[in-house]
């Protein structure tokens, strides 16, 4: 290959890189829009309009929506472009938590026993889902939800799971818990201006971490369960509520 090639080889890799780039930037930007409320189930979501609004061209927006029409956040109508979900009814928010029972309490009895790189990794995460949540917690408190922090909560929380998965040794688990995850985001949809357990939620992580540490095998995926479970009843409370 000659000098002249590699640059241009070298070259369409940094835009290939730069396009990335700017479609995940795309990403996030409509992500938060969507989880912030302002547009309504159903409502029609225009690619030429959010382009003009984030001042892109139409390419990474279009790229964008594909990615969310994975995560169920977005609908695709032939001849009609995309539209905002609904959320998840009550009966499809319990299928969802009964398949993350099974994926997460796999995973954590599979990343045990602990190796120190994962307990480091999950004591990080842990101190990261900590801080925001208590930032959460703070303007809660004062009577002023904040999306972009409840957002940044929620990835933390996943971030933290996330490291089970990466320890577990099955990444046939991982590639389902990211799917699963992507559905998540519907769940959370609905949870971003009425979130209440983030206290309950940061003392099970705690426990999870405790019990990695811990010399009872058993204890681990226990606490996992039972973290799951907690999540879920408190989940659909809100819905039943709703």
């Amino acid at each position: 290959m000659t000098m002249d090639s590699d640059t241009r080889g070298l070259g369409a890799l940094q835009g290939s890189i730069e396009r990335r780039g700017l479609r995940d930037h795309v990403y996030d930007r409509i992500l938060q829009l969507l989880l912030s409320g302002e547009v309504a189930p159903g409502a029609r979501l225009s690619i030429d309009t959010i382009a003009r609004q984030l001042q892109v061209s139409p390419t990474p927006v279009r790229e964008a929506m594909v990615q969310l029409e994975r995560t169920g956040l977005v609908t695709r109508e032939a001849l009609k472009g995309y539209r905002v979900a609904p959320p998840l009814r009550p009966s499809q928010l319990a299928e969802l938590f009964d398949a993350r029972l099974m994926l997460e309490s796999t995973a954590a009895r599979l990343a045990t026993p602990a190796t120190p790189s994962l307990l480091r990794e999950l004591r990080a995460a842990q101190d990261h889902h900590r801080i925001a949540g208590e930032r959460v917690i703070a303007t809660l408190s004062e009577g002023a939800p904040d999306v972009a922090l409840t957002t940044a909560y929620f990835a933390a929380d996943a971030a933290f799971h996330r490291v089970v998965f990466d320890h577990c040794g099955n990444h046939y688990l991982t590639d389902m818990s990211e799917n699963l995850g992507a559905q998540l985001h519907r769940m959370r949809q609905a949870a971003l201006h009425g979130i209440t357990d983030v206290r309950e939620a940061m003392a099970e992580h705690e426990a999870i971490v405790a019990a990695f540490a811990g010399e009872d095998a058993r204890a681990p995926e226990q606490a996992m369960r039972r973290h799951i479970e907690l999540v879920r009843s408190r989940s659909l409370d809100i819905e039943r509520t709703d």
